[in-house]
């Protein structure tokens, strides 16, 4: 087995490690997919910081396993996979309410709080969902979503952030840093991507979306070490400028560094290069953030 094939998201595995994978995948034939993926983390101690097992990563490597006829899997259990679209409620928090018009200070104070009840995350779904131009879709890997609300002239939710796990590659952003195939494989998991959003339509508050990207920022650094014991040195986001100017985001001191090919974050065999190139920009959380993503 080349060595290429024993290395998957910056971890590699020794022959001894492979076999004992094969062995049990025979062994547990019975077992899901991803209850194979538990198993052989526990076995061979992929864990993230937090001391949380891989088993996303693991079953990913599993599969790429058996497309390379390493081994041969159980079938796939009917699941709602990542990045796939979910269902959109349509209920009266997403309805539109009076057009909302002024400044920043006109609808203080401001709130960007963490989603973290089955209401909330309902809320967050929908709005995304209805308003989005990209909708709502299953995050991948980690994630931390956000509700944002005013307080005046009466409270109300106006918008959502959602921030998640970054691009494998993205040649600008890479290139910013100046890291190593290895390197990034490393320290990958020390970029963010802000892969959500959204002020709802009626809300047209001067400089208000600056404002939430700042404070969702502020937040963002401690709630991602809280959650997944990583910390989090540098934002990445794309925006479609067919669509949007970004000035939101520039307002916000991010920094322009390129554009993408249009491939997709999922689009590894370069069949829609150049369909739709995104302004990557980015947003570092400490000073030094090339040169820690750069060394680790």
């Amino acid at each position: 087995m080349a060595v290429s094939d024993r290395s998957f998201a910056g971890r590699g595995f020794a022959l001894a490690e492979v076999q004992l994978i094969r062995e049990i995948v025979k062994i547990c034939a019975g077992l899901s997919r991803m209850e194979l993926a538990h198993t052989v983390c526990e076995l061979v101690g992929w864990n993230r910081p937090s001391g949380a097992l891989k088993a996303r990563e693991c079953r990913e490597f599993l599969e790429r396993l058996e497309a390379r006829g390493h081994l041969r899997l159980p079938e796939k259990r009917a699941r709602r996979p990542r990045g796939s679209r979910t269902a959109v409620p349509h209920t009266p928090h997403g309805e539109p309410g009076p057009v909302l018009l002024g400044s920043v200070r006109d609808v203080e104070p401001i709130t960007v709080a963490p989603v973290r009840s089955l209401e909330d995350r309902q809320v967050f779904r929908e709005l995304v969902g209805r308003y989005h131009y990209l909708g709502h879709a299953v995050p991948f890997g980690a994630q931390q979503q956000y509700l944002v609300q005013v307080a005046r002239p009466r409270p109300a939710v106006v918008g959502c952030l959602q921030f998640s796990s970054p691009a494998w590659r993205m040649a600008a952003r890479d290139r910013w840093i100046g890291w190593d195939e290895a390197t990034r494989a490393r320290n990958l998991q020390h970029v963010v991507n802000n892969s959500r959003f959204l002020l709802v339509p009626w809300v047209k508050v001067k400089n208000l979306a600056s404002a939430v990207l700042a404070r969702g920022l502020r937040q963002l650094r401690g709630h991602w070490q809280e959650r997944y014991a990583v910390e989090p040195y540098l934002v990445e986001t794309l925006v479609d400028g067919r669509r949007y100017t970004g000035s939101c985001y520039r307002a916000a001191n991010w920094l322009v560094v390129g554009e993408t090919t249009g491939r997709g974050r999922m689009d590894r065999h370069h069949r829609r290069e150049g369909e739709a190139p995104k302004t990557v920009l980015l947003y570092p959380l400490v000073a030094d953030a090339a040169r820690r993503l750069r060394e680790g």
